[in-house]
This record gives structure tokens, C-alpha cells and sequence, in this order.
């Protein structure tokens, strides 16, 4: 959203790093911001491609210079090219360098900036995907490390959607092809339930583009349709059982009670946040009173929450009210219910429970983290919630 008003593009990148230990390669830059943006630096061809604001809806034209050509043509204006440049140098001199190997290990991460919603610096960083993205890696399971040309068919479910067609209120389930062939109308195990599926009517998507797909190999990523059946982190497969490792999810730092004032509507709010959950769009948490029904958000940010209750008032017609709570860090008990009742009363903090029924425990700030830490040494707490697979989430 480089057309929008936003952050300075260093302070992001410096971020990224500070939070998430993670370096970053820029692959291109951007000249200017907001209402100054004029487009990018590719850096490997040191070509700007110049953006064209368009009217909303359509594609943004894109015009490809020299920065000899952008400076004699006056494309651009002196002072924000000048900038841009001063700011690729700092990070030719001070930036990561470009590792495939460190890219492919998940410690280096390509960055790209442009605008989605006018469809500028999309095509580039789709072909710059191709270019950089791993072949398919063999990964962990409950049966060993499974190796992408082993015969057998297995794939896992990494994300859900609801309501992507909304004529139809549909939900869909993308599967990421792990090994062996995939084939439309061919009937598979479902590890969590044990159930035999039929897989009839598999979909490629893009945009909003959908066609059917008769095959599909490693690395690829088809949709099915989910009558609630599919879970974030479910395996599919044929043959010998096989379960891969879970999703890890980020540790939140906003909460907020998620009030129903209309009673009438429950039957829809309990869709609504169960399929959300479902989804990944946001983390629910429950009172360890159970007489107290609400759920919990907690989100990693503000912006999260909003959509919760955009999409439960416009894809499931609730209109719903945020109570937040003042907490701002979570953290998981490791051993579980057994090791937190072991320390007895705890005190600065409060204990719910997640949607997979474990402990976890709000704080207001570090401080009281802290001091639980002192108090009780031997409480082993997690930061991110335990990996889970072939486990069946609460409902509300």
C-alpha cells in the first residue's frame, strides 16, 4: 500500500528484523509515499518502474526507465529519486546481501513493495516468486520425513476462507500437495477423524478466478470445498497413515471481550466466530468460567479485531460490541493443566483457556511476567501456543 499514507520504508524493515529475528533483501525500492509514490527501484535490473495512479478498480499503467532516463525526462521528481538512491546505497553498504540458501531456510525474507489494490508491482513480484521461491522440501510427520517423489499422495491443510463466493456462503480449504499425485475424484484419508473423502471437486484459484483442477503435484495448492469437515493443520493422504506437524500461531497482544447484544442473533454469532476461528482470522480464548459464554479475542493487532466484526456484521449479519481487556502478553503453560495447578494461586495475572482447552495466561505487562517468572522458576511458559494437529478445536 505504498499509495496510502503509511511508515517509513527503513522503520519497516527494521521491524521485521527486531520482531521476528528475521533479515530482509529488499528486491525492490520505493520512490516516495502516499500521494509521492511514483514507483519502484527494481534492484537487480536497476530499472525504475514508474506507477500511473488509475481509477479505482483498474490496473495502474506501468512505465520501465533508466535512472539516466527518469532523471533526463523529469518521470520523476529530483529530490524523491535522489532520496531513494541515497537509501539503496545504505543498504548496499549496511543491508543483507541476497542467499538463496538463507531464503530457502527461512532466515532471509525477499521484500517487495507496490500497491495491490491498483495492481502495481504485482506481475514483478510474481515473476521475481518464480525466480526465488524453494522447489518442494521434504517435511516432518508422524511417520518420519516425507519426501516429496515418495509414491504416495499427502498434502495438509494451511489456510481456510469463508464466504469467498458470497452468492453461495462457500468455504474453502487450500491443501499444499506434500508427495505423489493428486487426482480429482480420488478418495483419501482424513487423519484427524479417520474418515475416507472424496476429493470431487478440487479448484485452482486465483484472484477471482476459479477452474477445476484434474491433477497436482508437490508444491502446488488446490481448494476444496469445506462443509466444516477441514481444520488448519489437517493431513490428507493415501496409503500407510501419515500426520504432519501442525501450525505454530503468533503470540497476541491485544484482547477483547466479544459481546452479542442481540440474543436472537446467537445461532449466527456462534457461526460466524467458530468459522473465523477456523480460519486463523483471529485466536479465541474462553473464561475458565464456563458460565461465562463470550469469547475472548486476542489478536496481534487492532486492525484483526475490526475485521472480526466487520466480516460477523456483513458475512453473518451480527452486529457485535469489543469489551477490551487490559492485558497486553500471553503466554502458554507448557505442562499444562496439571503443572499450573501444581504452583497453586498465581497472582497479576489471569488464566483462560484456548480453543484446544490449555492454559494460557494474561498479563498486564512484562513486569508481571517477571515476577511470576521469579516466584515460580520451575513454571515452564511458552510464548506461542503449542503446535496441534489431530486435535478437534472448542466451539463456542
Amino acid at each position: 500500500k505504498m499509495d496510502r499514507p503509511g511508515r517509513e520504508p527503513l522503520e519497516l524493515l527494521d521491524e521485521i528484523e527486531r520482531e521476528l529475528g528475521l533479515a530482509c533483501w529488499p528486491v525492490n525500492w520505493p520512490i516516495g509515499s502516499g500521494d509521492r509514490f511514483r514507483g519502484v527501484i527494481d534492484r537487480r535490473s536497476h530499472q525504475l518502474i514508474l506507477f500511473e495512479r488509475a481509477t479505482r478498480g483498474r490496473a495502474s499503467e506501468e512505465t520501465t526507465l533508466s535512472v539516466e532516463e527518469a532523471r533526463a525526462s523529469g518521470a520523476v521528481e529530483s529530490e524523491l529519486l535522489d532520496q531513494a538512491l541515497e537509501e539503496l546505497e545504505l543498504l548496499e553498504g549496511a543491508g543483507a546481501e541476497l542467499d538463496l540458501e538463507q531464503v530457502r531456510a527461512g532466515e532471509l525474507s525477499p521484500v517487495f513493495f507496490g500497491s495491490a489494490m491498483t495492481n502495481f508491482g504485482v506481475r514483478p513480484f510474481l515473476d521475481a516468486f518464480l525466480e526465488l521461491a524453494q522447489k518442494p522440501v521434504a517435511r516432518a510427520s508422524s511417520a518420519g520425513v516425507i519426501d516429496p517423489v515418495a509414491p504416495g499422495f499427502s498434502g495438509f491443510v494451511f489456510k481456510l476462507q469463508a464466504n469467498m463466493d458470497p452468492r453461495h456462503r462457500d468455504r474453502v480449504a487450500f491443501v499444499r500437495v506434500c508427495s505423489g499425485r493428486f487426482e480429482k475424484d480420488m478418495t483419501v484419508q482424513h487423519a484427524r477423524t479417520g474418515r475416507s473423502i472424496r476429493l470431487s471437486r478440487p479448484q485452482k484459484l486465483f484472484g477471482q478466478d476459479r477452474e477445476v483442477v484434474d491433477d497436482a503435484y508437490p508444491g502446488d495448492v488446490i481448494g476444496l470445498n469445506n462443509p466444516g469437515m477441514f481444520a488448519i493443520g489437517d493431513t490428507l493422504y493415501l496409503g500407510p497413515k501419515v500426520e504432519y506437524e501442525g501450525i505454530p500461531c503468533f503470540s497476541p497482544e491485544l484482547f477483547a471481550w466479544l459481546r452479542n447484544p442481540n440474543p436472537s442473533a446467537f445461532k449466527n454469532f456462534r457461526k460466524g466466530v467458530n468459522e473465523l476461528r477456523e480460519e486463523g482470522a483471529v485466536q479465541i480464548l474462553y473464561d475458565t468460567d464456563e458460565s461465562k459464554r463470550d469469547p475472548i479475542l486476542a489478536a496481534v493487532g487492532q486492525l484483526q479485531l475490526e475485521v472480526v466484526q466487520y466480516r460477523l456484521e456483513h458475512e453473518y449479519g451480527v452486529k457485535t460490541r469489543l469489551e477490551p481487556l487490559g492485558f497486553t502478553v500471553a503466554r502458554w503453560v507448557v505442562g499444562g493443566w496439571p503443572a499450573l495447578e501444581a504452583v497453586g494461586r498465581i497472582f497479576n495475572s489471569k488464566t483462560v483457556r484456548d480453543a484446544w482447552n490449555r492454559p494460557v495466561l494474561l498479563f498486564k505487562n512484562d513486569w508481571n511476567l517477571n515476577q511470576l517468572r521469579d516466584d515460580h522458576p520451575d513454571l515452564e511458559l511458552s510464548a506461542v501456543a503449542p503446535v496441534v494437529s489431530g486435535v478437534e478445536p472448542i466451539s463456542l
